[in-house]
């Protein structure tokens, strides 16, 4: 049985949530894990998964697979967030972009951690305040959320922006979380 506080109900001890977002890619996934504590967010993961042009499909998606293994053990993110699914022309990438994004929500199930996938123009929306906005200016917003020395990499700042849109649907939009996929 739960105990409610003697604070009427409050608690005061604020929650951490940790998210692990992931811009999914075959050669170059960024990854970026943001925690909140109540307004206070910080990273706890900034990095890529770099795999060589030229590798067999299968070794780049093993390769894929075991950095995010490494990702989610050394971080314990609570969620992860992937951009959803996008419309190519070009059906090989498509299906590149789809085998990527198999292992990273495999990786995640393994462990038995909740995925979300949000509209690249909701993350970008959430990141800027603008769904168009360009890549450097995501860039920008990203290191002045996070307090950030310097520009995260394009790859990197994608993933922190899903992370960081995901705590924002989470935290301050109760009321519209999304179910996991």
């Amino acid at each position: 049985m739960t105990q409610i506080p003697a604070t009427g109900g409050r608690i005061n001890a604020p929650i951490t949530h940790r998210v692990l977002g992931v811009d999914t890619s075959l050669r170059s996934t960024g990854l970026g894990g943001v925690s909140a504590t109540g307004q206070q967010m910080s990273t706890f993961c900034r990095e890529r998964v770099r795999i060589p042009p030229g590798r067999p499909l299968s070794d780049c998606l093993a390769a894929l697979y075991a950095g995010i293994e490494k990702a989610l053990d050394e971080g314990a993110p609570d969620a992860l967030a992937i951009e959803g699914a996008f419309f190519s022309r070009n059906v090989r990438t498509a299906m590149l972009l789809g085998h990527a994004r198999g292992v990273v929500i495999a990786a995640a199930a393994a462990r038995a951690i909740p995925v979300f996938e949000y509209a690249p123009r909701r993350v970008k929306q959430a990141a800027v305040g603008y769904g168009a906005a360009s890549k450097t200016q995501v860039q920008e917003m990203i290191r002045r959320i996070l307090n950030l020395d310097a520009l995260p990499q394009e790859d990197i700042a994608d993933a922190l922006a899903l992370a960081v849109c995901h705590l924002h649907q989470w935290i301050r939009l109760p009321a519209m979380r999304p179910e996991p996929i």
